[in-house]
């Protein structure tokens, strides 16, 4: 009986590793077929053939890559070849069709021997499709960017790099940039991308303000993140969205920095931007958590201008920590506001 539940055993090991072998065998034929498929469509100039022969593979960079044959073309003929693949992607429709023959596209020339700025058309061709990379493209596309920048490159030459290949650097293709570079706490060399936009015909916008600040806030660099929101509201005049704002605010509360949020709300009264009820809320509630009582009832006159009312507790912390420190005169000014407010 034990000798025939050894061979029972010794059987299915070896289907076992038939079947393993078979299915490996059957993958590499696979991967083999379809990067045959796309060289003939790129050989042919049949681009548009391309999303086809992909469309089943669902957006993922595939191992091996199926444009890999393309390393063995001279640089200036691959970065032709894939300008001319991206411009017969462009009047697909649905535009996301390209999705996985952009990802597969932007995985392999990112891990390719000098990428930019090849990448970086790429990548605004996808996002102008509306398509989204795959997540690892942060993480490559960083350390491309960085492995540049250590050449003593600047900025603005790398940038402008994209104009000899027929592309010019876009806010969409510099906002992921720096997202991307946020997303690996390259703080510094983001704001440097930021402060370059300009010079290379892009203004940055909401998205590049708002990656930097709340990457800043996310790693408590609450002064650089003032100093970020101060210069987007005060000089490039843009108005930060309400989630950015309750960002900084939250960031500023948890360090305790409760005068520099009161600050910042006051900042925004100045520039006559609303901050909203969420950030004037948490604010507030960080006065009292600092026991800063006559603050809070500064706040609350600010707050109450705007239309908003604090919660019910909170009003009552306000007034009785006013009253505990002998500031009737501000308890009595809050309390009338409230009631006039008819809270």
């Amino acid at each position: 009986m034990a000798i025939r539940a050894t061979k029972l055993c010794r059987s299915l090991l070896h289907f076992h590793y038939s079947l393993r072998q078979f299915s490996s065998i059957h993958l590499i034929t696979s991967s083999q077929i379809l990067e045959e498929s796309i060289k003939a469509a790129v050989e042919s100039k049949t681009y548009q053939k391309i999303p086809d022969l992909l469309i089943s593979l669902e957006g993922t960079c595939i191992n091996p890559n199926p444009f890999s044959f393309l390393s063995t073309f001279p640089v200036n003929l691959r970065s032709q070849i894939v300008d001319e693949i991206l411009q017969s992607f462009i009047p697909l429709r649905p535009r996301s069709r390209p999705q996985t023959a952009y990802s597969c596209l932007l995985c392999f020339t990112l891990q390719s021997p000098n990428p930019l700025p090849l990448a970086l058309a790429i990548l605004q061709r996808t996002l102008r499709s509306g398509c989204i990379p795959v997540p690892q493209t942060h993480l490559l596309l960083s350390s491309a960017w960085l492995a540049r920048r250590q050449q003593s490159q600047s900025v603005c030459n790398i940038l402008s790099e994209m104009q000899s290949i027929g592309y010019h650097p876009d806010s969409g293709t510099c906002n992921y940039l720096i997202s991307s570079l946020c997303t690996i706490n390259q703080l510094v060399e983001a704001v440097k991308v930021l402060k370059s936009m300009g010079h290379v015909g892009c203004i940055p916008d909401l998205e590049s303000y708002g990656s930097v600040i709340c990457a800043m806030c996310a790693v408590r660099r609450t002064t650089d993140a003032t100093e970020m929101m101060k210069e987007m509201v005060a000089k490039i005049g843009l108005t930060p969205r309400q989630g950015t704002v309750l960002n900084l605010v939250a960031a500023l509360r948890a360090k305790k920095e409760i005068w520099k949020a009161v600050e910042m709300i006051e900042f925004f009264e100045r520039e006559d931007f609303n901050a909203g009820f969420a950030s004037y809320e948490s604010v507030l509630e960080g006065c009292l958590e600092c026991h800063e009582f006559v603050l809070a009832g500064k706040v609350v006159m600010g707050m109450t201008a705007k239309g908003f009312i604090p919660y019910i507790g909170v009003r009552q912390k306000v007034v009785e920590g006013l009253a505990n420190l002998g500031e009737w005169k501000l308890a009595l000014a809050v309390r009338q506001r409230f009631a006039e407010l008819r809270s």
